[in-house]
């Protein structure tokens, strides 16, 4: 049996979260075949060829996938899996990243394959088994399923990229899918992208977050400014976000993106669990509050205390 692996991406690159699910699946020790779906997606295709443990890309290109619905994409998916259920060569495991895209796919291709869901998963133990955190993750459950098809959705923080090879390394095999599939039901209407020249989110070795004790949108700029001296991703809490101070692509916690990385720097931000659930995996993490019973204290490598207004300027005075 193999594992399918559902593509993310903007239409021109993959996106990073991809190449975790791919290092995850590689635990699983059978062949993995990418699925991509989008149009004209040449230079997708040279880059999941590329990627270690890939043993084949299947593309579906067309119209109707330009925009990656999920009332589209999940009929394909659906189809492709079970025209081999069967088969030896069919597929037991299909994985993607438990972002927005995956939770929006994920769900309609188990409903529509009449199995259940592994979600958020950390840790894959067997071909029947994997780790998931439970309770904001105040608690990690094991679970087992018993159907013949597993669908896992990711929490991409917990684990590694996966490596890109050179051209002379390797490249996996190319086909084409030729299953296309139109809702009438659903049609896309239009996309709101926020371009930044900052590292993104998820895959940020540093991200510096603003919770509500900044005050206002124009004091949330002292955020941006630290951010852009360590050349370090944006977050906020939901609070922040709530007040309107930031877009809600940039809120952290439970409800917004899963992060882990190398240092994570919290100004103004008390700790409420939801957000603590969306980075306390972070390798280093740095608060500055003023109150010194917040509870983002409790999981900080290095706590500053006092006003986020003296102590941010000095900051990034220091840094040059």
């Amino acid at each position: 049996m193999k594992t399918l692996i559902i593509a993310e991406h903007n239409g021109h690159s993959l996106a990073t979260d991809t190449l975790k699910v791919v290092r995850a699946a590689a635990s699983l020790d059978q062949q993995i075949d990418m699925l991509i779906a989008g149009e004209n997606v040449n230079a997708i295709i040279e880059q999941a060829q590329r990627i270690e443990t890939i043993d084949s890309v299947l593309v579906a290109d067309s119209s109707c996938y330009q925009h990656a619905l999920a009332e589209n994409v999940s009929v394909l998916v659906e189809a492709m899996v079970s025209e081999h259920c069967d088969s030896p060569e069919g597929y037991s495991h299909i994985l993607t990243a438990a972002t927005t895209f995956g939770k929006n796919l994920l769900p309609r291709i188990a409903a529509l394959l009449d199995v259940g869901m592994l979600s958020d998963v950390i840790e894959i133990e067997s071909k029947d088994t994997v780790i998931r955190p439970i309770y904001a993750g105040n608690a990690l459950a094991r679970v087992r399923s018993n159907d013949r098809i597993k669908a896992i959705s990711v929490r991409a923080s917990a684990f590694d990229a996966a490596e890109q090879l050179s051209d002379s390394q390797g490249s996996a095999p190319v086909n084409f899918v030729a299953i296309t599939h139109q809702s009438l039901l659903v049609e896309f209407v239009s996309q709101q992208v926020v371009a930044s020249a900052r590292p993104e989110l998820p895959a940020a070795r540093v991200v510096v977050s603003g919770g509500r004790g900044l005050g206002s949108k124009e004091n949330f700029a002292m955020v941006e400014q630290l951010a852009d001296k360590l050349d370090a991703a944006i977050g906020a809490s939901r609070a922040a976000v709530d007040a309107g101070y930031v877009s809600n692509e940039l809120q952290v916690g439970q409800t917004g993106k899963i992060v882990a990385p190398d240092l994570y720097i919290a100004i103004g931000i008390s700790g409420a669990i939801q957000h603590l659930a969306g980075m306390k995996d972070s390798k280093v993490i740095v608060a500055i509050n003023n109150d010194p019973d917040a509870a983002i204290f409790e999981i900080a490598d290095y706590a500053l205390i006092g006003d986020l207004f003296e102590i941010l300027p000095a900051l990034i005075d220091e840094l040059g």
